[in-house]
């Protein structure tokens, strides 16, 4: 993978995954937003790759999303490419935080993280972690999204009862 950011994340400290703003969102969100490194092996990465290619080449590539249909937590698979995703807070922008996800991660957004800040994938002319460049390829995210408190697994589609 040379040229693709993946010996510069190799080199970072520790529980360098994730910056913020200051030190109290980094304590708010530190079990709402989080990050696991090498979640996937390069190889696991690989099979899930060449699964994926073929149904991805058929459809059409997706700018965005929108997260309103699901419960309180989002989790997914970043493979291909490094990426930094921001968080920014919807009511309160000077309070951010940012994600280093590397090729193999599993990140993690759940309640406030989830509800009370936007995300986005940072463009590759805008990918620095701090000062670090992080350049930005092709990327394929694997999305899991819990359900809507109330709905169970066997209703995909309807919506829970009036109570």
């Amino acid at each position: 993978m040379a040229g693709s950011g993946w010996q510069a994340l190799r080199t970072l400290p520790g529980p360098g995954w994730v910056r913020g703003s200051g030190p109290a969102v980094l304590t708010r969100l530190r079990d709402a937003a989080v990050v696991r490194p090498g979640f996937l092996s390069a190889a696991e990465e690989e099979t899930l790759k060449r699964e994926l290619e073929p149904e991805l080449r058929r459809r059409r590539y997706e700018f965005d999303h929108w997260d309103a249909f699901c419960g309180t937590t989002i989790a997914g698979l970043s493979l291909l490419s490094p990426s930094v995703m921001r968080l920014v807070h919807t009511q309160e922008p000077g309070e951010w935080l940012e994600l280093l996800l590397e090729p193999g991660s599993l990140y993690i957004l759940r309640d406030s993280a989830r509800y009370d800040f936007s995300h986005e994938i940072l463009r590759d002319e805008e990918s620095f972690f701090g000062e670090l460049r992080i350049p930005r390829g092709r990327r394929i995210s694997v999305i899991c999204r819990s359900l809507p408190e109330g709905m169970r697994p066997e209703e995909p589609g309807q919506l829970p009862p009036a109570s």
